[in-house]
């Protein structure tokens, strides 16, 4: 039997809550061999994973550091001795190929990649895709790691003609869609909403609470929607650095008592939230930052239970959405 080719999947934090779709690639790697390379290791239990390897962080010339992130204003690069610990771990591990997700991850890694024989695929899902106004040589540098690498990977058409945008090679971009274990959320038939308390239309938006996620518009939007179905509720999945800015202004809509925050929440508890609800909302937007959207990897989840979805033409999200037929599509920030 000949032995498989072995990837190196390298991700700055392994792994955050809110990535379960890097863990469902990670994982879903059957016709090679795959280990893991970050800096740093977060929800173990969720995210258990048999060969991790940890690139340690190494002492640092502050003068150099200092100059380099508060006078040029210049991305975060390695040092050599980062270089010799990834050696270290990618030469002994007999690694084919170094797939590193994020362009900014990219961009921090690029002398490696420039460095390393073998051939490194960095795969983008939007927020790497655009300026930062604290780095004003990060897209030169991105416009490098894009000349550099053989290959890249977007999750969406929108992504793409970014990238192609920054002067990507077309050859180069590979869309790789984002897949959902569609038997982990099955479609179900709905019953019409009623006008009672407990049957009362149910709406769901679950998401990080971030800016781009367009949560504000979510509760004025609901605001008016309450005048027509009183019973109507609310709820809103996910955490985030907004949550509290949102409470507030549902206490100010005066709608807090029809609103959930329920926090961060698992996806096996997803998909019973998904099957008691009636529509799904989505109104991403594009931040001051150039932030954008792939498509949402919850909104997918949704849609595989039969849930209709209400979003915006942003990213990714209108190559999902079948309007008028899976849900419904508006222009961002409107709110008619």
């Amino acid at each position: 039997m000949s032995k498989k080719p072995v990837v190196a999947s390298y991700c700055t934090t392994f792994l955050k809550p809110e990535m379960l779709h890097i863990y469902r690639q990670v994982t879903g790697l059957k016709r090679v061999d795959t280990l893991v390379i970050c800096k740093e290791r977060q929800s173990e239990e969720r995210f258990p994973f048999p060969d991790v390897r940890m690139h340690r962080k190494v002492r640092s010339n502050f003068l150099r550091r200092f100059w380099l992130k508060y006078i040029k204003k210049e991305p975060p690069i390695v040092y050599r001795g980062e270089y010799g610990a990834l050696r270290s771990i990618l030469e002994p591990s007999g690694a084919d190929l170094m797939h590193v997700y994020f362009g900014h991850t990219g961009v921090h890694l690029l002398p490696i990649i420039k460095r390393w024989p073998k051939p490194t695929v960095v795969s983008f899902h939007g927020m790497d895709v655009q300026p930062r106004e604290n780095q004003p040589g990060y897209l030169d540098n991105l416009r490098d790691l894009l000349q550099t690498v053989p290959l890249v990977m977007v999750r969406s058409a929108s992504l793409k003609a970014r990238l192609l945008e920054l002067g990507c090679p077309e050859a180069k971009i590979r869309m790789n869609r984002t897949s959902i274990p569609t038997g982990d959320f099955p479609k179900i038939d709905r019953p019409t909403p009623g006008t009672g308390e407990k049957d009362g239309w149910h709406l769901v938006q679950a998401c990080r609470l971030i800016e781009k996620k367009g949560l504000d518009l979510t509760l004025r939007v609901f605001h008016t929607f309450l005048k027509s179905h009183p019973n109507a509720r609310l709820t809103i999945a996910g955490d985030g650095p907004l949550e509290g800015e949102l409470r507030a202004q549902a206490e100010s809509l005066r709608i807090a008592d029809r609103v959930r925050f329920a926090g961060f929440v698992k996806s096996s508890e997803l998909k019973e939230l998904y099957h008691e609800a009636h529509l799904f909302i989505h109104p991403s937007r594009l931040t001051a930052d150039q932030n954008q959207e792939g498509v949402p990897n919850s909104m997918l989840e949704a849609m595989s239970t039969g849930l209709p979805v209400l979003a915006t033409r942003h990213g990714g999200i209108p190559e999902a959405v079948d309007e008028e037929e899976t849900g419904l599509l508006c222009d961002e920030d409107d709110e008619t």
